[in-house]
C-alpha cells in the first residue's frame, strides 16, 4: 500500500462499457489517478448470448458482478479502506433487464441462467424494431399527451419501453417472472447498497433520454398509454418508479456484503448511477453549449445548455433533453452515431476473413505460429491502415459510404437502415474504403451538429474523448477538417469513470457542486486538432454527395407500408 496522509480522501469511478468494465480509483481533490484496473466479460466474449444476424446483443449479470469485483478489488488496495469516501457507477445504456421482486436480476436465478431474454438488453441489441415502430405510431395517434415530444419525437429501439416490450411478447417466462425491469446503472446501484427495490433511487439520465420519464405528466407515460402498446405492460407502471434522481446524489452506502467483497467499509457512499457519456462528459469539462464527442464502439454527443436560455425548445431528431441529466440544474442534450469503432472494426474483421479461415488450413505453419502471425497482422492492420488512408488525398478517391451498418441514430433515428458504398471501381483499394468509412463518421457527425445550430443551440466548442479520440489521428484530423472547427481531446483515457467519480466527490460531500469538481479534479485537454483550410472545400463537396446518397438509400430501402389489420391474437 502506498503511502497516504490521514486527510487523503478517494473516490472510485466504474465504467460498465460494451466490452468490459474499468474502475479508476483517483484523488477526490486533485483528480489524480492512483489505479485503474480492466476486466473483460468472460461470456461475451465468445458472444455466448449474441445473435449478430438478428441484431441480438445479450450480457450475463455475472460479467458484471465478476468485473465488478475484480476491478474494485484491484484498485482499492491501494488506498486505506476509510480513506475511499464514495464510488459511483456508469453504464452503456439503454440496457435494461427483467428482475424479481427482491431486484435480483432474472439470469441469476437458476432457471433462467441460460436464457438470453431474462439478461440484460445491451444497448447496441435491436430486436425491437417493431416495437419501436409501434411506439412512435401510437405516440402520434393514440389521442393523448405525446411522450415521445422530449425523446426527440422518435422513439428508437435501442431504448428501454421498446426492448421491454420484445421481450415479454417473445417469452411468456420471463414475462411472468419479471416484477420489474431496471436500467443497468440503477440495478448496479441497488446492488452494491443492498437496499430495497421499491425504494432504490432511479438514475434521472436514463429515465429522461430513454424510458420517456418527465415531469410534465407526472413521470412515466401513463398506465392507459402503456398497456395500449402492449397489454402484458398493464400494472408494470406502479412497479417502477415515480421519481427520479440526479448523478451526484447519495443513492446510500455500501452494503455490508458489498464492502466485504470489495475491500471498501460501509461508510463508503454509493451515488445514483448514471450512463457512460454523460459521465464522460463531465469529465471532458462540458460546459454550456460545449459538445462532447464520446467516441468508442459508437458515439455519444453531448451538450448541456441553461434551462432558463433553452426555454421551451425542442429539438428534433435527437436522444432527449432531460433537466439534470449531465450537470444538475442544467438540461441535458443527447445525440450520437450508432457504430463507429464498430464500423470501423466491423472493416478490419471482413479484411480479416483470410486470415480466420486460411491459415488454419496452412500445412507450413504450427498452430502457435499460426496464431502468433494472425494476433500480429491483426494489431498492425488498423495502424497501417490509417496511415495509407489518410494518404489518400480526396480527389483521388470517389468512394462514398454510409455509417448505418448499425443503423442510425441521429439525427432522426432509424435503426432499420443500413450501410452501403458507392463509387467502387477496378481501382478501388482497401485503403480508399476506409477512407470513405472514416469520411462517413465525420459527415454523419455534422449532420448532427447543424440539427442543434439549426434548433437554436449553438455549439461553442467540440470536445472529443474515448478510445477512438485517442487513438485514431486520422479520424480526429478529418472531423476537424469536415466540421471546419478546432476538435479538443481530452486528456483521461477513461472519462466516464473519471467522471463517475467526479459525481461520487459530490455525493460524499467532498465537493458541493459537480461544476466544482470539474475545477479540482479535471484532467485538462491532450491536443487539439485544427481544420486544414486546403480540406475544408473538399470535404464540403463530399458532404453534399453523403447528403444526396444517404437521402437516396434511405428512399430506395424504405418499407412499403400496407393498410394494418387491428390488433389481432399475434400481440395479445
Amino acid at each position: 500500500m502506498e503511502n497516504h496522509t490521514p486527510s487523503d480522501a478517494y473516490v472510485i469511478g466504474i465504467d460498465y462499457g460494451s466490452d468490459s468494465v474499468r474502475a479508476v480509483l483517483v484523488s477526490a481533490h486533485t483528480g489524480q489517478e492512483v489505479a485503474q484496473a480492466v476486466h473483460p466479460y468472460a461470456r461475451w466474449k465468445t458472444k455466448r448470448y449474441c445473435n449478430a444476424a438478428r441484431n441480438q446483443f445479450r450480457q450475463h449479470p455475472l460479467d458484471h458482478i465478476e468485473g465488478l469485483e475484480a476491478t474494485v478489488r484491484r484498485v482499492a488496495q491501494h488506498v486505506p479502506a476509510a480513506q475511499i469516501k464514495g464510488l459511483a457507477v456508469d453504464t452503456t445504456g439503454s440496457t435494461p433487464g427483467p428482475v424479481n421482486e427482491q431486484g435480483v436480476a432474472l439470469a441469476l436465478l437458476p432457471e433462467f441462467a441460460e436464457n438470453p431474454n431474462a439478461m440484460f438488453v445491451l444497448w447496441k441489441d435491436h430486436t425491437a424494431l417493431a416495437e419501436a415502430a409501434e411506439i412512435n405510431h401510437k405516440a402520434r395517434t393514440w389521442g393523448g399527451e405525446d411522450y415521445t415530444r422530449f425523446s426527440g419525437g422518435i422513439y428508437s429501439s435501442e431504448w428501454f419501453w421498446a426492448k421491454i416490450m420484445h421481450v415479454v411478447r417473445e417469452d411468456e417466462a420471463v414475462a411472468r417472472a419479471a416484477y420489474s425491469w431496471m436500467e443497468h446503472c440503477d440495478w448496479l446501484t441497488l446492488l452494491l447498497t443492498g437496499g430495497e427495490l421499491k425504494t432504490c433511487k432511479r438514475s434521472r439520465c436514463a429515465a429522461g433520454h430513454k424510458a420517456m420519464w418527465h415531469e410534465s405528466w407526472g413521470g412515466l407515460p401513463s398506465e392507459e398509454f402503456l398497456t395500449l402498446l402492449e397489454p402484458r405492460l398493464g400494472g408494470l407502471r406502479e412497479r417502477l418508479f415515480e421519481q427520479t434522481y440526479t448523478a451526484d446524489e447519495v443513492a446510500g452506502h455500501l452494503s455490508e456484503e458489498w464492502a466485504q467483497r470489495l475491500g471498501l467499509t460501509t461508510d463508503t457512499v454509493v451515488a445514483v448511477g448514471s450512463f457512460d457519456a454523460h459521465a464522460g462528459a463531465v469529465a471532458g469539462e462540458i460546459e454550456a453549449y460545449s459538445m462532447v464527442k464520446v467516441m468508442g464502439t459508437s458515439t455519444c454527443d453531448i451538450v448541456v445548455a441553461p434551462m432558463h436560455e433553452v426555454g421551451g425548445k425542442l429539438v428534433p431528431g435527437i436522444c432527449g433533453q432531460v433537466d439534470g441529466s449531465v450537470i444538475p440544474g442544467m438540461l441535458g442534450l443527447e445525440a450520437g452515431q450508432s457504430a463507429v469503432g464498430d464500423l470501423l472494426a466491423w472493416f478490419r474483421g471482413v479484411l480479416e476473413w483470410p486470415l480466420r479461415t486460411l491459415l488454419p488450413q496452412s500445412a507450413l505453419l504450427t498452430p502457435e505460429q499460426q496464431q502468433a502471425l494472425r494476433e500480429e497482422l491483426s494489431d498492425k492492420m488498423m495502424a497501417e491502415l490509417n496511415r495509407a488512408a489518410a494518404a489518400v488525398h480526396p480527389d483521388d478517391s470517389q468512394v462514398l459510404a454510409l455509417d448505418w451498418v448499425n443503423g442510425r441514430r441521429t439525427p432522426d433515428a432509424n435503426q432499420a437502415l443500413k450501410g452501403a458504398l458507392m463509387n467502387l471501381t477496378m481501382g478501388t483499394d482497401a485503403p480508399q474504403i476506409f477512407r470513405a468509412l472514416v469520411e462517413s463518421i465525420c459527415y454523419g457527425s455534422r449532420l448532427i451538429v447543424e440539427r442543434f445550430e439549426q434548433e437554436g443551440i449553438p455549439i461553442q466548442q467540440v470536445i472529443g474523448l474515448g478510445g477512438v479520440a485517442k487513438k485514431s489521428g486520422f479520424l480526429m484530423q478529418t472531423l476537424a477538417d469536415v466540421l471546419n472547427r478546432p476538435i479538443k481531446v481530452a486528456e483521461s483515457d477513461q472519462a466516464p469513470a473519471l467522471g463517475s467519480a467526479m459525481y461520487a466527490a459530490v455525493a460524499a460531500g467532498i465537493h458541493p457542486s459537480v461544476e466544482a469538481a470539474q475545477r479540482a479534479m479535471g484532467n485538462g485537454f491532450a491536443q487539439t486538432y485544427q481544420p486544414n483550410p486546403a480540406r475544408v472545400a473538399d470535404y464540403q463537396r463530399r458532404y453534399e454527395q453523403y447528403q444526396t446518397f444517404g437521402q437516396f438509400v434511405e428512399q430506395a430501402t424504405a418499407p412499403v407500408e400496407v393498410e394494418s389489420e387491428p390488433e389481432t391474437a399475434a400481440h395479445a
